[in-house]
Order: structure tokens, then C-alpha cells, then sequence
């Protein structure tokens, strides 16, 4: 008995860097066998219960990782800077969005180039104006500290409103290429559920930090998470044009695709377009009222 014991707690709490080598060898395996193994396989079935295990190892180390992650949280120095400095923060996220916006606007260029299709040209023009923008409040969040040059800040809100309308132009024109020429692209279905829970997780998030920052009253941070919730909404319309694509089974007509996407569409360019005048009117307001109390 003692030793059946034994051999249940090995398998539900197995060491630490056990269950951290099985994630990845289980995720990889789980994935190949479903793209190129079928359902029926021998190896298939296999990778399901390697995957169920370690699930389940994993769910029952939760309250232990917790802990690990809390105290490593409070007791590592980087890790208490980086949950302290909030500056930190948004010069990371800034500038990291920055360059992976720069990659896909060269990348989307150049396709542009080779295809000379307006496709590509359109979705290189969105990615670059949206990199300008972080750039611009990368480069005042790395010298000042939020609300430091309220006018300062108060302008390059303003600015990233009028970007928000020049932007707009780029999302039509994706939108018309999407309704009316059907151009989208086709991934796997495990890419495009991966693909899905991705975006909704940033989705979230943009919405979330939206909130969370306006407590440090800064126009700066408020702009750059207004970026990231227009750049998630953007997300949710591809990844619908996507999901369309990639699971249509031929049930649904060209007509009711293009209906879903036109909607889509029509909803997220009207929404970008009210953040956009309400950044303008809210930025020139507190301009004018900074100018009239010097």
C-alpha cells in the first residue's frame, strides 16, 4: 500500500523541472499529431494522454507555482522594479511594439513592392503609422516622467487622434480588400485557434490597461493604450476575415461573408474614428485651458 502511495505522489507531483520539460515536448507532440497523424493513430492516442498529464500534473502544482511567482515577485530585485516602475513599463511596451510595427511595415513594403498590390501597400501604411506613433511616445516616456510637460503630453495626444484619422484611410482600404476582393489569408486550424486566443488575450488587455492607466492622469500613457485597443480591434476584424476563411466549409456564400465582414468593419472604423475626434477635442480643450492658466 505504502508503495502505491508512493508511486501516486511521483506521478501527480513529479519534480518541477519534470513538469516544465514535459509542457513543451506535450504541446509540440499533441500539435504534430493532430496536423499529420490524424485522430486514430497510435501516436495520436498516445499524445493525448501525454497531454492530459500533463495537464494535470500542472493544475495540481498551481498553488505551489503561485507562491513560486509571488514570492519570486517580491524578493527578486528586477522583478520588484519592474512591478514598481511604472516608466519601465511603458518604455518596454512602447518600444517593443515599436519594432515589431517597424518589421511589419518593411515586411508588408516590401511585398508591396513585388506584388505591386495596394493589398499590401495598405497594411504596410497601417503598420507604419502605427509605429510613429510609439516611437513619438517612446521617445517623451524614456526622458520624462508622466504628467512632467502636460503640454508636451497634451500635443502628441492630440497628434495621435489626427494619426488615428490618417490610419483610418489605411483600415478602409484593408476593409475594401477584404470585402470586396476577398483578400485574406488561410492558416491551419490549430494556427488560427492559436492565433484566436492570442488576440482575444490582447484584446483584453487593451481594454483593461485603458482603464488601469488613466490613474497616472498622463496623456501619453493614455494614447498608447488607445493605440493598442485600435490595434486589437484591427486584430479581431483579420482574425475574423481568418477564421472565415480558414474554416469555411462551404456553407456560407460570398454574399453573408462579406456581410459579416463589411459590419465588422464599418463598426471598428467608426470606432476609431470617435477615439480619434475625441482625442483631438479632449487634447485641444486641455491645450487651451493649460495655455490660459499660464
Amino acid at each position: 500500500m505504502q508503495t502505491w502511495k508512493k508511486i501516486g505522489k511521483a506521478l501527480l507531483f513529479p519534480h518541477i523541472a519534470v513538469i516544465i520539460v514535459l509542457l513543451p515536448i506535450a504541446t509540440v507532440f499533441l500539435v504534430y499529431s493532430m496536423m499529420f497523424l490524424g485522430t486514430e493513430s497510435v501516436q495520436s492516442y498516445v499524445s493525448y494522454v501525454l497531454s492530459f498529464y500533463t495537464l494535470t500534473v500542472w493544475c495540481v502544482r498551481i498553488p505551489d507555482l503561485i507562491k513560486l511567482v509571488t514570492d519570486f515577485k517580491r524578493t527578486n530585485p528586477y522583478a520588484v522594479r519592474w512591478g514598481e516602475d511604472v516608466r519601465l513599463r511603458m518604455n518596454v511596451s512602447l518600444y517593443g511594439t515599436f519594432f515589431w510595427n517597424a518589421a511589419y511595415s518593411v515586411f508588408y513594403l516590401c511585398l508591396g513592392f513585388y506584388h505591386q498590390s495596394f493589398w499590401y501597400y495598405s497594411m504596410a501604411g497601417y503598420y507604419i503609422l502605427l509605429a510613429a506613433m510609439r516611437f513619438s511616445l517612446a521617445g517623451y516616456t524614456c526622458k520624462h516622467k508622466p504628467g512632467e510637460k502636460m503640454q508636451t503630453e497634451l500635443i502628441k495626444y492630440r497628434a495621435c487622434g489626427i494619426i488615428f484619422l490618417l490610419m483610418n484611410v489605411a483600415i478602409t482600404v484593408m476593409i475594401f480588400f477584404m470585402v470586396y476582393w476577398n483578400r485574406t489569408f488561410r492558416h491551419h486550424e490549430i494556427t488560427t485557434i492559436t492565433m484566436a486566443a492570442y488576440t482575444f488575450t490582447t484584446f483584453t488587455f487593451a481594454i483593461v490597461n485603458i482603464v488601469k492607466y488613466r490613474k497616472y492622469k498622463s496623456p501619453v500613457y493614455s494614447a498608447s493604450k488607445a493605440i493598442s485597443l485600435a490595434a486589437a480591434c484591427v486584430s479581431m476584424l483579420t482574425l475574423e476575415s481568418t477564421m472565415l476563411t480558414t474554416f469555411d466549409d462551404g456553407t456560407m456564400d460570398l454574399l453573408t461573408r462579406r456581410l459579416f465582414l463589411g459590419i465588422s468593419g464599418g463598426v471598428i472604423s467608426v470606432f476609431i474614428i470617435a477615439m480619434a475626434i475625441y482625442m483631438i477635442v479632449r487634447g485641444s480643450k486641455a491645450l487651451k485651458q493649460e495655455n490660459e492658466n499660464e
